[in-house]
């Protein structure tokens, strides 16, 4: 027969919290909002499915972790979303952050070291290059791409502009 002892009830909380925050639990990020909205993808390997279960079958699979998204609607955990291809899909929520990315969707964005045509040009990023926005105005963004960054034209980009 196996003893065991009564755990206090703080320390359940306590465990409870800490497993929440270390599985990445986005739903209570999630529920907050009303869609449309940006997310992007949180996992170097996600499944879109074409129904909100892991019943139904996955058409796509990403292996493009920061990848903005666009979330059209949402249903319990599961979140469906729209790609910059704009093929629609269900994710669930695990699979999603709110970190504000965005890709380029022209053949080459400049980005500049102020939010100003006539700026220096710092570099170029090419087509499908991702990269996450640190804010937008009068726009511009502020777009981050490994490190490198500079104020590129939203009208370049894809993703959590607004």
């Amino acid at each position: 027969m196996i003893a065991m002892r009564a755990m206090p009830l703080s320390r359940f909380f306590a465990l409870v919290l800490a497993a929440g925050m270390l599985l990445g639990d986005g739903a209570a990020y999630a529920a907050t909002k009303t869609p449309p909205y940006w997310a992007s993808l949180s996992a170097n390997d996600a499944r879109m499915r074409v129904g909100p279960s892991l019943d139904y079958p996955a058409n796509w699979v990403y292996r493009r972790r920061n990848l903005p998204v666009k979330v059209v609607q949402v249903l319990n955990n599961w979140r469906k979303i729209e790609d910059p291809a704009g093929t629609q899909g269900w994710m669930h929520v695990r699979l999603l952050s709110d970190t504000a990315t965005a890709i380029v969707v022209v053949d080459e964005g400049d980005l500049r070291d102020k939010p100003d045509d006539g700026a220096r040009l710092k570099f170029r990023a090419e087509k499908g290059v991702v990269g996450k926005i640190d804010g937008c105005k009068d726009g511009w963004c502020q777009f981050d791409v490994g490190g490198k960054r500079g104020y590129i034209l939203a009208t370049s980009l894809w993703g959590g502009t607004e």
